[in-house]
């Protein structure tokens, strides 16, 4: 006969009618218990599942139960009985069954819950994240991140299986140029020097390409002390980091395009949500377009709604308002509000309210019903200019209009969120697909206000569209660079570029920005010496993991797919990070701390109650 296991001999997930009459072990945690008079019901958890637990007043495993709190953690000998078909649980995968616990034992007793694992409560994100591990227990966030889990191997799987080659490079380096704050190690070695916790692999993936290397790839780490958001995680977060030599961007595009489409394919039926996935090739909107169309560069092309510019329909209009933006030089974008003949005023009006609580002067508009407008915009610029402007929008007879005004870079900014807004008030966003595209054609530079001069749009290290030549003879703000990002559901995944190799062109394009060749040679050091040294042609991208996993698992905040976050204040609340350090440790690095301290010449970790 073959020894029972100390622990178990089936999981929680595993038993089915096949085992009935079987004598098993299984361990896990109380999830649920329920008393039904001298008969006590318990839900035994574990990674895998859950399986029901009997214990009559037959049981020397009925006291023991009794007097457990919940996520107790036990092992129950027993054995396993058909339920009657009229108590089969359809939703559970061993709902055919039940195990009649013929003892017990107890491997850790749970003392009172700061939160309840069981139900799924909504609990503050203080508590959740102090609690992490009890958070974790939850049967959502388990599944966020066992999806992760596969949705990272799946990627490593097509990125091999295209050729690519895992490489890992420091974590302990310089300062790189992505454009948020460093993360700072002190060098003990190396007295008042500090290493900075990598941004992104930027610079070393573009060395390995010069080094001879190829279709490099990394699930990378990457470090940036930025605020939050709810796509955003603080402190650190993971890339598709990767890299290829000898590529135009339409062969980065062919690269990663089967990677990103397989991946959201093959999950997008997880938990039967039944989504659709936009077919290959992605669609190509270059920048300016979906500046226009979208009023922003990361449009969610499940809805329906286009923004146009209808500021030639202004033109000495009797709405004098908007006539005299015109004529100043500004803009008028129209926003579409298809089938709205039924809305009333205070739709439209609670649409302006909400423009103003976002700091904009406000939203204008113009409403139809059977072909008759309403609205003073619409009285003062008059009928047949408001029926040329619906017929130049394609709109129908019932479609109401928005109208953003103002500046250029203003009233692409609200026309966008009003596009979004209507979007969502009128139900016109598909829940069920994932639409892709790239955005292309980022211009190169742009003019800063603040500081009155020209700087970088985006990444420094593009390359320009025309070279040097583009460089050497138009002007700075109409050069385009072979730059891209990935968008999904409006949700940007990832910038990338074809890269700037040649030295020349780098000072150059520094240059304009208002850079010396010795200001590149400082800061740029490693990457401009490479470069001196026969660089080849390269280019790649970086797609965002946790924003991936977030959209897969079709959750609203990066947080719940990642396994152990911080929160929007870049703490850590269950090892209690960041912290004092002792007055030895800061010795040993050469540092003094101008913060009043306490005596931390005992770092331990904060009692998490």
């Amino acid at each position: 006969m073959t020894q029972m296991h100390a622990y178990r001999s089936h999981t929680c997930a595993q038993l089915s009618a096949a085992n009935v009459g079987d004598t098993v072990r299984l361990s896990g945690w109380v999830h649920r218990k329920r008393d039904h008079g001298g008969v006590l019901f318990v839900d035994l958890r574990d990674h895998y599942g859950i399986t029901q637990i009997v214990a009559d007043s037959d049981s020397p495993a009925l006291p023991v139960l009794e007097s457990l709190r919940t996520e107790s953690v036990v092992t129950v000998d027993g054995n396993v009985k058909k339920r009657s078909d009229a108590t089969i649980n359809p939703n559970l995968a061993t709902g055919e069954i039940e195990v009649f616990a013929t003892g017990v034992t107890v491997q850790s007793m749970a003392q009172e819950l700061p939160m309840p694992v069981a139900g799924e409560a909504e609990y503050p994100e203080e508590i959740r994240l102090r609690y992490r591990f009890l958070d974790l227990r939850r049967e959502t966030l388990h599944a966020n991140i066992m999806l992760r889990s596969s949705v990272i191997a799946s990627i490593r799987r097509r990125m091999i299986d295209q050729g690519f080659t895992e490489f890992q490079t420091p974590i302990l380096t310089a300062s790189s140029p992505e454009g948020a704050r460093d993360y700072l190690v002190p060098s003990r070695v190396h007295p008042g020097k500090f290493y900075a916790l990598p941004q992104a692999p930027q610079m070393f993936k573009q060395l390995l390409m010069v080094a001879g290397f190829d279709r490099y790839f990394q699930i990378a780490p990457c470090f940036r002390d930025e605020d939050a958001r709810a796509d955003r995680s603080p402190g650190e977060f993971y890339q598709l980091d990767f890299e290829m030599s000898y590529v135009t961007q339409e062969d980065v595009f062919a690269a990663i395009e089967p990677v990103l489409h397989g991946v959201f394919e093959e999950f997008a039926d997880w938990q039967g949500k039944g989504r659709s996935v936009s077919p290959l090739p992605f669609r190509r909107i270059p920048y300016r377009e979906s500046m226009l169309k979208y009023g922003n560069d990361k449009p969610d092309l499940r809805n329906p709604i286009l923004i146009s510019d209808v500021s030639g329909h202004f033109v000495g209009s009797g709405f004098g308002r908007f006539a005299s933006i015109v004529e100043a030089g500004d803009v008028v974008r129209a926003i579409p509000a298809p089938k709205t003949a039924e809305k009333s005023r205070k739709f439209f009006d609670d649409m302006n309210a909400w423009a103003q609580s976002e700091g904009f002067a406000g939203l204008g508009y113009a409403t139809r019903k059977g072909g008759e407008w309403g609205g003073p915009i619409a009285k003062n610029h008059g009928e047949d200019k408001m029926n040329a402007l619906a017929a130049a929008l394609g709109l129908g007879p019932d479609d109401g209009i928005f109208f953003a005004a103002g500046k250029e870079a203003q009233a692409a900014k609200l026309a966008g969120l009003a596009r979004t807004r209507v979007g969502e008030q009128l139900d016109l966003i598909d829940q069920n697909r994932f639409e892709f595209c790239w955005i292309v054609d980022f211009p190169m530079f742009e003019y800063d206000e603040d500081a009155k001069k020209i700087d970088f749009s985006h990444n420094p290290f593009s390359m320009p569209q025309g070279e040097l030549e583009a460089l050497e003879t138009k002007d700075p703000l109409d050069i385009l660079a072979y730059q891209y990002d990935i968008v999904c559901n409006g949700v940007e995944l990832s910038s990338g570029a074809i890269r700037n190799h040649r030295p020349e062109i780098m000072y150059k394009a520094f240059e304009i920005a208002g850079y010396t060749r010795a200001d590149v040679d400082t800061n740029f050091a490693g990457m401009i010496n490479a470069f001196k040294y026969g660089a080849p042609p390269h280019g790649g991208s970086a797609p965002g993991i946790d924003r991936i996993v977030m959209l897969l698992a079709d959750q609203p905040n990066i947080r719940e797919v990642i396994v152990f976050p911080m929160t929007q204040k870049a703490e850590d609340l269950m090892m209690g990070a960041p912290s004092f350090v002792s007055a030895k440790q800061l010795r040993e690095l050469n540092l003094c701390s101008t913060a009043e301290v306490a005596n931390v010449d005992k770092a331990v970790a904060p009692d998490a109650g």
